[in-house]
């Protein structure tokens, strides 16, 4: 399948999503949890037939978490919310930017991800209580708690502000690493798919549709992680994804 051609697909699978989900929830507005089933299972089936259009191979190996849960995950683009979203029903916490992107922006806003404004500490407060509540209801909460993307040569220290509830709390945490993999005499992975410092979006994602397929690998943890002080959760966390990632870039 033609780059564009895929990109056409996408722009209508999400419009189509993201309309559909509309119109049911309106059909099902005085019902709290039916608007959360109808949120949960639009979310995936954008992500399960999102990651076929481009072509994603994904292998998983654990189990994922079931809702309610917290999740975090190393992150290495904007793929890695497609490919999350076609493995679990979660809301995603993301920063403001991400709102304006295109599809992708668009589609996990409709579909509850918590944005943050990490250039307002206050706001941290806010992200807390809007995933304690997520949380609370029922859903599923992913953090990329390396707070930025990478080119995938290793896992960057986990932000531990983001995991203060769970600590305060008690609650565990679960944890996943994602990798990614090109075709053999294909451009790199750390290029191609993972979407890192100054790159551009729209070119970057043009050129991830022209790919005739890329391997997906998520990594579930066994068991998650419980600690009362942030900063030893996250450094917990961290050990775990890390002895687990498989890693993009290989020296």
């Amino acid at each position: 399948m033609r780059g564009p051609v895929r990109l056409t697909l996408l722009a209508l699978l999400t419009g189509a999503t993201i309309g559909s989900w509309a119109v049911l929830t309106l059909l099902v507005a005085p019902v709290a949890g039916a608007r959360r089933a109808v949120r949960r299972g639009a979310l995936r089936a954008w992500g399960r037939l999102g990651t076929r259009i481009l072509g994603i191979r994904l292998a998983v190996e654990g189990r994922p978490p079931v809702a309610p849960f917290y999740l975090v995950s190393n992150h290495l683009g904007y793929l890695d919310i497609l490919v999350y979203a076609a493995l679990s029903p979660v809301r995603f916490v993301a920063k403001r930017e991400v709102r304006r992107w295109p599809l992708l922006g668009a589609a996990t806003a409709a579909m509850g991800t918590i944005f943050i404004d990490r250039e307002v500490k206050r706001d941290a407060v806010r992200t807390l209580d809007a995933m304690a509540e997520a949380i609370a209801q029922g859903d599923g909460v992913l953090v990329f708690a390396e707070a930025t993307s990478t080119a995938g040569h290793g896992v960057l220290p986990f932000r531990p502000a983001l995991l203060e509830w769970a600590a305060r709390t008690g609650h565990p945490v679960h944890y996943a690493s994602i990798a990614y993999a090109t075709p053999p005499g294909g451009p790199p992975a750390h290029l191609a798919v993972c979407w890192w410092g100054e790159m551009t979006f729209g070119d970057h994602l043009a050129a991830l549709a022209r790919l005739p397929w890329v391997a997906a690998t998520v990594r579930f943890g066994a068991a998650p992680i419980a600690e009362q002080d942030r900063k030893r959760l996250a450094g917990r966390l961290h050990a775990a994804v890390s002895a687990q990632f498989i890693p993009v870039v290989v020296e």
